[in-house]
């Protein structure tokens, strides 16, 4: 479904065998004994349209698997704001395609090495909000639906690594703030928003549980909390489907 997860089976190999979805390379898992391929849907991919998976063993021509597309429905969410964080002056906007530009980019990130595990802890503490796939109206205006998922906490509290991970971007951006996002590898990517101090550096790695920063309310926001999303082949996935149950070692 758009936001979800589709868990590929690929057959026995001796080698892991490469994919690709929608031009972008996809987080291989399992063995030997049966490779699955772990692939990100879009939450722009309309329901009932048919999606191809391009495999690659090695030593044989390329084949593909259609990938079917099924319904599901977000809701929607109006939100009040400054005026000039809906209808954008010049300035705002040529800053704002130029940090959207790079940030599509980062997340086209695919390192080679597999992730530790494809299981999250929670970021930071709080009540987890039902946000990822919401349509929002800004001032009664329609913009993309939410690619994350918001935890309200206070000011200052702390963010941890979702998992070990290498520090691939750190920014203020106009939108989201003070931002970090995490390689964890093979296109598996979180980010982390609106932070009011960031604790790591380009090029940092970092430990599953270490202290990336302070939840803030940088950026256009209408209170503290941190926004975190997580990416598969460059798209935005639910993070729920990947975070451990609250209470779980």
């Amino acid at each position: 479904v758009p936001g979800g997860v589709a868990v590929v089976k690929l057959g026995p190999d001796p080698k892991p065998p490469l994919a690709r979805f929608e031009g972008n390379r996809v987080l291989i898992a399992g063995d030997e004994s049966e490779w699955l391929a772990i692939v990100g849907i879009s939450l722009e991919a309309k329901a009932g349209s048919k999606l191809t998976l391009v495999i690659e063993h090695a030593g044989r021509e390329p084949s593909t698997l259609k990938l079917a597309i099924g319904p599901k429905q977000y809701a929607t969410q109006r939100l009040t704001v400054k005026p000039g964080q809906v209808e954008l002056s010049p300035e705002d906007l040529a800053r704002y395609e130029i940090e959207r530009a790079h940030l599509s980019q980062m997340r086209k990130t695919f390192s080679e090495a597999a992730p530790e595990s494809l299981t999250l802890m929670q970021p930071c503490d709080g009540q987890r909000s039902e946000t990822f796939g919401q349509r929002r109206f800004f001032n009664g205006q329609s913009r993309s639906p939410h690619n994350g998922m918001d935890i309200p906490a206070p000011e200052g509290a702390p963010i941890l690594a979702a998992g070990a991970a290498k520090v691939i971007d750190v920014g203020d951006y106009f939108f989201s703030g003070n931002t970090v996002m995490l390689d964890h590898g093979q296109g598996f990517l979180t980010l982390y928003a609106h932070l009011s101090a960031v604790a790591v550096a380009p090029g940092d790695k970092v430990a599953a549980g270490a202290r990336i920063g302070q939840v803030g309310a940088t950026g256009r926001v209408t209170g503290p909390h941190l926004h975190f999303s997580v990416f598969l082949n460059s798209v935005a996935v639910d993070p729920g489907l990947f975070l451990r149950n609250e209470g779980d070692g």
